[in-house]
């Protein structure tokens, strides 16, 4: 998930001069401010709640850890309660968030994005496709039949926060379209994963529960075509989707992207015309300064300020406000609380000897050769048979490079591995393997567009 950098258009002499007070808390707060703009800074927050959890798990205090995990929690209305562990909450709850910002990215991806000009949405579309299908053959490979069957679905998927993370990082003066190609993969890969998720590891059916959630389907609907924008009504009724889901025996996750594709994508001030909203603002407020009417607490001049707002709503989509809304919140919460949750895994001796399990041999080689194949083979194939053309200025090479960051499989890839298996040893074993499969993957594309990175610094100088 991308992010765009903010520029502002107040100079800093035309600000008011802050206290000291005010001075102090701005010079402590803004590394974490300039932190927080890196491209970087998802995949580093990820990878220390990563690294804690791991720690946790190996430390004296592993008993507290899964105690956590296993902590009960009741939400009550009423008469009616439903009660889970932390665990499940957020596997199911909090992850449904992230799920939600995924689709918004995807109906984005499709309206506005590379998906949305078929003849650049080729590549992308083929080498997802590629990199989803031959991580599961190769799992197959391992798994075809026995208890580890049902975990096909782990290898297939790319976590973008981390593949973009390490691109970001490694990546400086490679092509911009390498990250556009990765985005627009990982739009696809999630997509992918949302349908297998929906029908492979569905359980038994609640129809009384499909029943309300189709009742919360067609409010939103009907929300998106009564041109309702307040992000309220959006929330309530995804809540109640959601609910609809959780009992469903669907999971509840998936109604996250549902709600998502609700989102209306509509402005309602036409394109072109915000600056002449911006000018008479401007003309009336040099108006009001003419008067010597420019206090701060003058409501004429909150008026106006107030109807430059207003344009500026109007101007933007809802789809655009909720994903800049909630991008930092599942960036710098969500995940790392689900990795904090999930990547917990005690390195005992136990799990040295599962290296060679099959799942753990299905998943890790999925990630980590299955990807790169299915992905640049695909990539490879669609060139050179001149289905796809690459963009000026990137070659193959790069695209092998990025090739290896697909089999970051991580957030996804876990949150697979535990709708696949009830067994909490199976899902140990599968998450063994995202690891191991997830930290080759992001070595190898160090590796590979590291040496291209160095390949072209002379030619750059």
């Amino acid at each position: 998930m991308a992010r765009g950098q903010d520029e502002s258009l107040i100079a800093p002499e035309d600000r008011v001069a802050p206290t000291a007070t005010e001075e102090f808390a701005q010079r402590l707060a803004r590394p974490f401010q300039q932190f927080a703009g890196l491209e970087v800074s998802g995949g580093v927050v990820l990878f220390v709640f990563t690294l804690v959890a791991l720690a946790w798990a190996n430390s004296p205090w592993a008993e507290s850890y899964q105690h956590l995990l296993h902590e009960p929690f009741a939400i009550s209305l009423g008469a009616h309660s439903i009660s889970h562990d932390l665990h499940h909450w957020i596997n199911d709850g909090l992850m449904a968030i992230f799920f939600f910002v995924v689709g918004l990215e995807i109906k984005r991806e499709l309206l506005v994005g590379e998906l949305a000009d078929p003849r650049k949405a080729l590549l992308p579309i083929g080498a997802a496709v590629g990199g989803m299908v031959v991580p599961a053959a190769v799992y197959w490979a391992f798994n075809g039949s026995g208890a580890g069957a049902a975990g096909w679905g782990i290898p297939m998927a790319t976590d973008i926060a981390f593949a973009l993370g390490v691109l970001a990082l490694v990546g400086r003066g490679l092509p911009d379209a390498l990250k556009v190609f990765l985005v627009a993969l990982a739009i696809v890969d999630d997509l992918g994963a949302v349908l297998v998720i929906a029908i492979f590891y569905t359980s038994s059916l609640n129809w009384s529960g499909l029943g309300l959630a189709a009742l919360f389907l067609a409010a939103l609907l009907l929300a998106n075509r009564g041109g309702v924008r307040h992000a309220l009504a959006y929330l309530l009724l995804g809540i109640g989707l959601w609910y609809g889901f959780l009992i469903s025996g669907v999971h509840a996750t998936l109604a996250g992207v549902i709600a998502a594709l609700t989102v209306p994508a509509r402005v309602r001030l036409q394109p072109g015309r915000l600056a002449g909203v911006v000018r008479k603002a401007a003309d009336r407020l040099d108006a009001l300064d003419a008067e010597g009417a420019a206090a701060e607490m003058d409501a004429r001049r909150y008026a106006v300020i107030s109807m430059v707002r207003r344009a500026s709503e109007e101007a933007k989509t809802p789809l655009q406000r909720f994903e800049h809304l909630l991008h930092p919140w599942v960036a710098f919460a969500v995940m790392p609380i689900f990795a904090l949750f999930n990547a917990g895994l005690a390195l005992d001796r136990s799990a040295l000897g599962a290296l060679g399990q099959p799942i753990v041999l299905g998943v890790g080689l999925g990630l980590a050769v299955g990807k790169q194949v299915g992905v640049f083979g695909t990539t490879w194939l669609l060139v050179r048979s001149g289905v796809a053309r690459l963009p000026p200025g990137v070659d193959l090479r790069h695209y092998y490079g990025v090739a290896w960051l697909t089999g970051i499989g991580f957030t996804m890839s876990l949150f697979i591995g535990g709708l696949a298996f009830g067994d909490p040893a199976l899902q140990e074993q599968a998450k063994l393997g995202v690891l191991i499969g997830s930290l080759v993957s992001g070595i190898g594309g160090v590796v590979v567009l590291g040496r291209l990175v160095r390949a072209q610094a002379p030619a750059t100088a």
